[in-house]
Parts: C-alpha cells; sequence; structure tokens
C-alpha cells in the first residue's frame, strides 16, 4: 500500500511538472552576431539567472547572418523577436518588412569612434585622407561614421573608409594599417589591451547614435504582447543589474559564457565602457524607451543622404509600450 501512495504522489509530482512546463511560453530570439559577443552580456545574463523562465518564457537563442537578415526572419514569423539597432526598423520597413523597435538598450549610443594617439588626429575634423575602419559597409557603425563625416563637412569620398569585419578591424587598428575605427566597446578595450592608446569618442556627441534594440513583428505585437512585455522586461532587469554592479555581472557572465572565463577582468572594464556609455539612461525617459524626435533626426539624415530611399511614419518604427511594467 505504502508503494501504492508513493507511485500516486510521483504520478502527482510529475503532472505538476508538466504543467508549469507547458505552461511556459517558447520563444526564440534571433541574434544578429555570435551570441558569445559581451554585447550581448544582458541576454546570457537574463537567460542564466532565469530571469526569462520567471517571466514564463521558454527563450532559445539562434544566431543570424547580421542585422538584415535578423530583420527579414523576424518579419516573416522565422523567429520570434530579434537584435538590432534602434534604427533598424526605420531602414527595413521602409523596405516593406513589418518591423518595429520594442525596445533600445540604453539611453546613450552603441557606436564610439575611436583612432589612434599617434596618428596626430585630434578630433574628427581630421579624419580627412584618413584611413578609417567599419566592420562593413551595411553596419549601423558605418552610417553613424558618415554622420560623424557629415557633421565636419566631409563625405565618404573624403577618407578611405575600409569593412574589415570585426576581427579585421582590430588587427588593423593594432597594427595601424587603420588610424581611426566606428565601432563597439569591445572591440574597443580589445585594442587598448593589446597596448595601443586611444582617444574614444561616442558617435552620439555629434550624432543621435542609437544602442541596440530588441526588433519584433507588427504581427507578434499584435498577438503575443504579453510573451513580448516578459522578454523586454527580463532584459532590462539584467541590464539593471549590470549598471547596479558591473563587477559582479561580469563575474556572473562568465559563468554562463564559459569561453571567457580566463578574460573576467576584461569583461568587467567591458561592462563598464558599457554602463558609462551605453546603458546610461537618457534624462526624461527610462531604461529602454525610445525618443521619437531623436528617431526622427535620424532618418531626416538618411533620406538627406541617400542611405535609404523611402521615409515611413517614425510613430510605425518604434513602440515603448513594453517598456514600462
Amino acid at each position: 500500500m505504502k508503494n501504492t501512495f508513493l507511485g500516486f504522489g510521483l504520478a502527482a509530482a510529475l503532472a505538476v511538472s508538466g504543467a508549469a512546463a507547458s505552461a511556459q511560453t517558447a520563444l526564440t530570439y534571433l541574434f544578429p552576431a555570435p551570441d558569445f559577443l559581451p554585447a550581448f552580456a544582458p541576454f546570457q545574463l537574463a537567460l542564466g539567472k532565469g530571469y526569462y523562465e520567471e517571466a514564463g518564457l521558454d527563450v532559445t537563442f539562434r544566431i543570424g547572418q547580421g542585422g538584415a537578415d535578423v530583420a527579414a526572419q523576424v518579419a516573416v514569423g522565422n523567429a520570434d523577436l530579434g537584435g538590432g539597432m534602434g534604427d533598424t526598423s526605420m531602414i527595413v520597413r521602409a523596405n516593406g518588412l513589418p518591423i518595429q523597435g520594442v525596445a533600445v538598450l540604453g539611453g546613450q549610443g552603441l557606436t564610439h569612434i575611436a583612432w589612434r594617439d599617434d596618428s596626430g588626429i585630434t578630433g574628427p575634423a581630421d579624419f580627412g585622407g584618413q584611413s578609417i575602419g567599419v566592420i562593413g559597409f551595411q553596419d549601423t557603425a558605418y552610417y553613424n561614421l558618415l554622420a560623424v563625416l557629415a557633421a565636419n563637412g566631409m563625405s565618404r569620398s573624403d577618407a578611405d573608409i575600409q569593412g574589415l569585419g570585426s576581427g579585421g578591424l582590430i588587427q588593423n587598428m593594432i597594427a595601424g594599417s587603420v588610424s581611426v575605427m566606428s565601432g563597439v566597446p569591445e572591440w574597443i578595450v580589445a585594442v587598448e589591451d593589446a597596448g595601443v592608446p586611444l582617444t574614444v569618442i561616442p558617435a552620439r556627441d555629434v550624432f543621435p547614435a542609437q544602442a541596440q534594440a530588441i526588433l519584433a513583428s507588427d504581427s507578434m505585437i499584435a498577438e503575443n504582447p504579453e510573451a513580448v512585455r516578459g522578454f523586454v522586461q527580463a532584459t532590462i532587469r539584467a541590464i539593471e543589474d549590470i549598471i547596479a554592479d558591473p563587477q559582479q555581472a561580469a563575474a556572473d557572465y562568465v559563468q554562463i559564457v564559459d569561453r571567457h572565463a580566463e578574460n573576467v577582468e576584461q569583461i568587467e572594464r567591458i561592462m563598464r565602457f558599457y554602463v558609462e556609455s551605453v546603458y546610461a539612461p537618457a534624462e526624461g525617459r527610462p531604461l529602454g524607451a525610445f525618443d521619437e524626435a531623436q528617431l526622427q533626426e535620424i532618418q531626416d539624415f538618411y533620406m538627406e543622404n541617400e542611405i535609404i530611399a523611402t521615409a515611413v511614419p517614425i510613430s510605425e518604427v518604434y513602440t515603448n509600450d513594453f517598456v514600462t511594467k
């Protein structure tokens, strides 16, 4: 009789466990680049620390082939959500992809401009004739560089701009084959750790450069708003952890992404860079919220410089509905 009761107890426990599992909403998130990059630390922390699970989500990460691929896959429903930049939606929506930004991961911009201190450059006004590295010519960091040049009376033809990929960009900056780079914090830290002194300014100093963004299709927003809200809120929670204690966040991160286990000090420096220059909230806006006036300024610049051919209503490229609880 005792074994019978134990059997019923086990069956009940399994039933409860199965019900809990079935209550989790499956959600696929598509990264535009390898998921081990420190830029994606908030997502890895939210997964590893159980924040997505607490939000009722069973999240699976996948890797796309760059921002354009992510936007296309999310638009057609091959991924539920994906990663881009704060201005990605206006670019792809103009091409007929019904995508919106549902959160921007920081009140500042991701792109930073750095130049070697031994180059003789004193500021962006000296970029004419210089070799400048970017990851590629369809990347937001390239568009942000064009804005920096334009603000100083130059166009793309006034400098030797080279698309080098992330590894090539770092290597060429270290070797001195290029004097200037437009890129993200971890690349700058990698060059500095190789013993190359740099001067660094945020692209946002001269242009409303955006941080990373979480992208969703119009249909996903309409049909699964609670899943979108849960994912956004859990990711913002992880960013708040990084802001509160970068050292602890770095230690947690290398436990989750163990390929960085021997680089915890570098990861901490990268996280502090993000806290100070990317995640820092903008005055008057909660963490995660877009600024419509900034997006309009970006679109006006992109239209004027023929980066996009069609303007779309700015109110259609983002929503702040999921940022606040």
